[in-house]
């Protein structure tokens, strides 16, 4: 009876978390799946659009890869091969500074101060304020654009180009810092996409036992060696799950290039199967490299039971 306890608490942990996705589950089947298997269809289709609205199909595409959409698309158009790797270079920039922020700010609020729920109230305002309201501010706001040009213009040089300078002065390479020049220059993106991940590790950082923390500085560890070995390992599976969504949040902002590109190509240009060949490419880029990092962090997870 003692063997069969775990697997039980195995067996209804696996069910309950069946019934928390069941609504995803349930409305992925329903309203997702037809739409993706038709999208994949228009991909492998030469898609006309009459005056009448009626959709023509030719598969014959499908015998020369020279002709498929998913080729031309690729080697063909090279707008969206550029926006591609730009879109990547910028989430392999940002995802990781939004991780870093967000657990740092995290850590933060995770200590006793006066003030304390107001202070995590302001963080997690930009998670409301980026539902498409404040970007639509930001890009299309006359004055606030004003505003933005004529700080550029009285400013002469920004910050990162005086740090830029003085780095230059002193030695150090340009192309060493310039990840850290770039990571400065988008901050304010970093610190409105990183609430919900300020939330995740912040209700992770919860869980750990304050014995633990007692325990450790009985036996005289410090706060920096409490860090890595109670509060990072307890917390690493929240940094699984953070990234997971940092990575899908990144790639389906509301000003992102490529999807922008992929909208423009079916709306306004009719190209249905073009368009389709371009988001089946884009999301398949996407599942394997959530795929790929899961793989690998998933190897370092500490799970705590």
């Amino acid at each position: 009876m003692k063997a069969r306890k775990p697997r039980n608490l195995r067996r209804r942990n696996a069910i309950a978390g069946y019934l928390f996705i069941s609504p995803f589950i349930i409305g992925f089947v329903a309203f997702m799946l037809k739409p993706m298997a038709e999208t994949l269809y228009l991909s492998l289709c030469n898609v006309s659009v009459s005056t009448n609205s009626a959709s023509t199909f030719d598969a014959t595409l499908i015998t020369s890869l020279k002709d498929t959409n998913y080729y031309r698309a690729l080697l063909v158009v090279p707008q969206y091969k550029d926006l591609l790797m730009n879109t990547l270079s910028k989430m392999a920039l940002q995802v990781p500074a939004i991780l870093v922020f967000s657990f740092f700010i995290a850590l933060l609020l995770n200590q006793e101060f006066k003030g304390r729920g107001f202070v995590r109230a302001i963080f997690f305002l930009p998670v409301i304020l980026s539902s498409g309201v404040l970007i639509g501010l930001e890009t299309n706001n006359i004055l606030m654009s004003g505003m933005k040009d004529v700080i550029a213009e009285s400013s002469g040089a920004d910050i990162t180009g005086a740090l830029e300078e003085i780095l230059r002065s002193s030695g150090v390479s340009q192309k060493i810092m310039e990840p850290v020049f770039e990571i400065i220059d988008v901050v304010y993106d970093v610190a409105l996409a990183s609430g919900i991940q300020i939330v995740i590790f912040l209700s992770g950082l919860q869980t750990v036992s304050p014995s633990m923390y007692e325990a450790a500085k009985m036996e005289g560890c410090t706060a920096w060696e409490s860090f890595w070995k109670i509060t990072f390992p307890l917390v690493s599976s929240m940094i699984l799950v953070n990234l997971v969504y940092s990575v899908v949040d990144f790639f389906m902002r509301t000003d992102n290039e490529v999807m922008d590109f992929i909208t423009k190509k079916i709306t306004p240009g009719m190209d249905y199967g073009m368009g389709s060949a371009m988001a089946w490419i884009y999301f398949m880029i996407v599942a394997v490299i959530l795929g790929i990092l899961a793989a690998i962090i998933s190897k370092k997870v500490y799970y705590y039971e």
